[in-house]
């Protein structure tokens, strides 16, 4: 019982003025971690007993500020513009010189439907290797409604009112169409004049 005694009594003993000496030289040139969050020694604790440090915890927000940031995701390059038609080949499709390898007549298609069906068949034709193909959009009613209008250059006629024969220059400029076309002009008197163009598409990947 008496050791039981002076183990307790050793263990509850506060500091003596040597031992409070010896603690200032020890901690006077270290740096605490935060001097908001750093214990000051407990006179009444034993030496060489080791002062719990109280962790850090990172609010939400400051953890995904420390957080690296992702990597911005890479833009996927965009179909090229038109590229037109090289002289000679020009040419050619204006004398009627060249084969066309398929034709879509959009004839009494509404411009949803005419749309949709030329960007399938253009898909379909440069999967199949195809180069030159035709599409007829008819001239429209006017007192010029028999005028060819053939040439290398497109021209809007304002007396003409077809509504596919003014759209289908748009739509080639859209991204999907230029994904499979690079270039068109109007066809020659014997594919249709100005009712109908040439589009020359892109090679097969």
């Amino acid at each position: 019982m008496a050791e039981g005694k002076e183990k307790k009594l050793r263990r509850s003993r506060r500091l003596t003025e040597d031992e409070r000496k010896l603690w200032r030289a020890v901690t006077k040139d270290t740096t605490p971690l935060s001097r908001a969050r750093m214990p000051e020694p407990d006179p009444a604790m034993p030496s060489g007993t080791v002062l719990p440090v109280e962790p850090t915890t990172l609010s939400p927000m400051q953890s995904q500020a420390a957080r690296p940031a992702p990597p911005a995701p890479s833009r996927m390059p965009g179909p090229p513009p038109l590229t037109g038609l090289d002289r000679r080949l020009s040419q050619r499709l204006a004398r009627g010189q060249m084969e066309v390898e398929a034709t879509l007549d959009l004839h009494g298609h509404t411009q949803e439907r005419a749309h949709g069906a030329l960007l399938d068949f253009l898909s379909r034709g440069r999967a199949r290797g195809l180069r030159c193909v035709l599409v007829i959009t008819g001239k429209g009613a006017s007192p010029y409604a028999r005028h060819t209008l053939h040439g290398a250059d497109f021209y809007e006629v304002p007396e003409r009112q077809g509504v596919l024969r003014s759209a289908l220059p748009r739509w080639l400029n859209e991204a999907d169409f230029r994904t499979h076309v690079s270039g068109f002009q109007p066809a020659h008197p014997k594919h249709g004049g100005g009712g109908a163009f040439y589009i020359w598409l892109r090679r097969k990947r």
